[in-house]
């Protein structure tokens, strides 16, 4: 070793993302700085494996664009021009700005608005950080409900909690149904227990309107169109029903609502499905016959089928499906979607509800442009983290035009200058994953990460958990609480006293890095009965009726927009905006070597839409509908049926022309859990106009 030099040390520690792979990663740190990061190689669902995205993590958090001083807006919003200040100057601006807004128009008027760009327990949306101060000053309420909600709501319903099978049961499955999910793109570490399974003789079917990476290696791919999946998953019961292949002694003893379900199956023979899907009714026979004769069947579904108007339910139908099959009491069976609400996490200890003057209103972070538009009392700050709602929300234009009042206080705390950062009235910088403390755990397995930082952070970046104890400081607020370290934090985060959590506490996580949670092994969640008022998967939710705004039983409820003629009339290509293969949601978009490989956005259209709209391949072209347009490349394959258009999300608009896809989606929300419906949108396209 070179005199001077300190030896390598190696930090544990996870990713942040919003990923349901949770991955434990390695950190390796030489003379205090950041030379390498690997996944965890001792990590069993890691297993040694980053995904091509979070290789690029220490080289994001060098760039020379980083934010590393606070800033303040010196240009109109929207234009992204920024004077350097101090830390001093900046809180001393907040504090005086959110005091006078609480005194004027009551703490409601603050949002404090939570991205997914981090999901940490500490530092990301998990946790909240500053929660406490907000609910001292009687701020709003943040429903962080753009991911997940109508799915968690369906399956609660039926299951008693949104959370599911142990991912990594999927390995003993022998058939698995990949809906409305591509792994192979996101959270890829599922693949290798599915091709466990397969390797034991497992067959895999994907369904999803596009032929993704995924469905392309799959045995067997159906393509319904976008939003009628309970359709289908009410036809596939129909053949094993019809077969009498339903586990009677399971129904019998561990479900109720079984007769009346077992009508509502009866109303979807595979011809009428077929009619809904654009699925072959001997397809939906085929597959149904394999479920009926395959046991354990599993099925792994993230957002993807749930973002639009029937979402909630389709997510109820494949809940049901294990329960009429016997699938939930074998291991390697049933519905692997979220598994975060095993972890048992004390939140409310946490975000300290109790510290509220009053009750205060709930504003959905999906509703982002009319709530700010249009909601009585009007919102006067917007304090946004971790978060790029004017690339990531739904109807861009709408909430641009909520951002560019000169009436509302904007604060946004981030680590680049995004779309939204440029309506800022001050950015702040914030520390990044390996330059800061975190608990971590993944909503794609069962384990929890301590992430140590690895090195100082630049410049003057700051943990958000640090800049909400020096806000509150500047706001001379008193409560013990707020000036809680993120040790103390993370200790009551694990002081829950649920069994999950024994023997887990911070020491024990430090030292070993990652713990799985205190569950059996295996670990079959619903075999023995389910978290609901009656001790049984209910077909009939008693959940729904105390609510009265749904059909206690799981239906097909259509989509909006997707089966709406007159729509289709004037917009006929339905659209699927997707994950990209390259960005985490807007995250690494301004990532040059990623940008470089995700190239310009692209529009797939199948062959026989493209030539009816005399466009081929390669060609600049317009996706458009009555709330907005974004410019793409247009490639013409067979990956996407007639009638379906497919690209990716992620895209800044700033770097992309001034518009990416959710110019055309649309803010509306789901039948249950009042998610987004990005899936649920019509456009019709046209070449570009020809400039100058």
């Amino acid at each position: 070793m070179a005199q001077g030099l300190m030896p390598v040390r190696d930090v544990a520690g996870a990713c942040p993302l919003d990923c349901p792979d949770g991955c434990s990663w390695v950190v390796s740190v030489e003379d205090g700085q950041a030379v390498r990061l690997r996944g965890n190689p001792a990590h069993p669902y890691t297993r040694g494996a980053l995904c091509g995205k979070v290789n690029r993590w220490l080289e994001r958090a060098g760039q020379p664009d980083r934010v590393t001083a606070p800033l303040r807006r010196v240009g109109r919003k929207g234009e992204g021009r920024f004077a350097r200040i101090s830390w001093d100057e900046a809180l001393g601006e907040m504090a005086a700005r959110l005091r006078a807004i609480v005194d004027e128009h009551g703490g409601q008027a603050i949002w404090p608005y939570w991205g997914t760009g981090t999901l940490g327990y500490l530092q990301g949306l998990e946790g909240q950080p500053g929660r406490r101060l907000f609910n001292l000053l009687g701020a709003s309420l943040h429903s962080a409900d753009i991911c997940s909600v109508a799915g968690a709501t369906g399956i609660s319903d039926i299951l008693g909690s949104p959370a599911g099978m142990d991912p990594e049961d999927l390995a003993h499955a022998r058939l698995i149904l990949l809906w409305g999910t591509n792994p192979l793109t996101s959270g890829h570490h599922v693949w290798k227990f599915v091709q466990d399974a397969r390797a034991a003789g497992a067959h895999v079917v994907a369904i999803d309107p596009v032929a993704t990476r995924t469905a392309r290696l799959a045995d067997d791919h159906l393509a319904p169109l976008p939003g009628t999946d309970a359709a289908l998953a009410l036809a596939l019961l129909h053949v094993v029903v019809g077969l009498g292949a339903q586990d009677d002694a399971f129904l019998r003893d561990h479900t109720s609502g079984w007769p009346e379900f077992r009508s509502r199956i009866a109303e979807f023979p595979p011809g009428r499905a077929a009619t809904i899907t654009g699925v072959p009714a001997e397809a939906i026979v085929a597959l149904g016959e394999r479920i009926a004769r395959t046991r354990p069947t599993a099925i792994r579904a993230t957002q993807g089928l749930q973002r639009h108007a029937g979402g909630g339910n389709a997510l109820r139908a494949l809940a049901a499906l294990p329960g009429v099959t016997g699938d939930w009491r074998l291991r390697g069976g049933g519905l692997a979607t979220s598994t975060s609400g095993h972890s048992k996490i004390d939140k409310a200890r946490l975000h300290r509800y109790d510290l509220l003057p009053h009750p205060s209103r709930i504003l959905s972070m999906s509703r982002l442009g009319g709530t700010l538009l249009d909601a009585d009392p009007a919102v006067r700050a917007l304090l946004v983290l971790a978060g790029n709602p004017a690339a990531s929300n739904p109807d861009q234009n709408r909430v641009r035009r909520g951002l560019s009042r000169s009436d509302l206080f904007t604060v946004v705390v981030d680590h680049f200058r995004t779309d939204t950062a440029d309506y800022a009235d001050l950015l702040l910088p914030a520390t990044m994953q390996h330059e800061h403390a975190d608990l971590n755990d993944g909503y794609g397995h069962l384990y929890l990460h301590w992430n140590e930082p690895a090195v100082a952070p630049p410049g003057e970046c700051l943990p958000a958990t640090e800049t909400f104890r020096r806000l509150a400081r500047a706001m001379g607020l008193d409560e013990p609480s707020l000036y809680d370290s993120d040790e103390e934090l993370a200790a009551q985060a694990l002081g829950s006293g649920h069994p999950f959590l024994a023997g887990i506490d911070l020491d024990r996580l430090r030292r070993e890095g990652s713990v799985r949670l205190s569950v059996p092994d295996p670990f079959l969640p619903y075999a023995d009965g389910f978290p609901t008022p009656s001790g049984r998967l209910e077909f009939r939710s008693s959940r729904a009726e105390r609510r009265g705004d749904a059909d206690p039983l799981p239906g097909y409820v259509p989509p909006a927009e997707v089966t709406d003629a007159g729509r289709a009339a004037r917009y006929p290509l339905a659209l699927i905006s997707a994950a990209s293969h390259h960005f985490l949601n807007t995250t690494f978009a301004n990532e040059p070597r990623l940008r470089r490989r995700a190239g310009d956005p692209e529009l797939w259209l199948h062959p026989g839409d493209a030539a009816a709209r005399e466009l081929a391949d390669g060609d600049r072209v317009t996706a458009s509908n009555d709330r907005g347009a974004f410019e793409a490349v247009a490639r013409l394959t067979d990956r996407v049926r007639p009638g379906v258009a497919a690209t990716t999300k992620g895209h800044w608009a700033k770097l992309t022309g001034g518009a990416s896809v959710n110019a055309v989606t649309r803010e509306d929300v789901t039948d249950l859990g009042g998610g987004p419906v990005f899936h649920d949108t019509r456009i019709e396209v046209a070449a570009c106009a020809r400039r100058g």
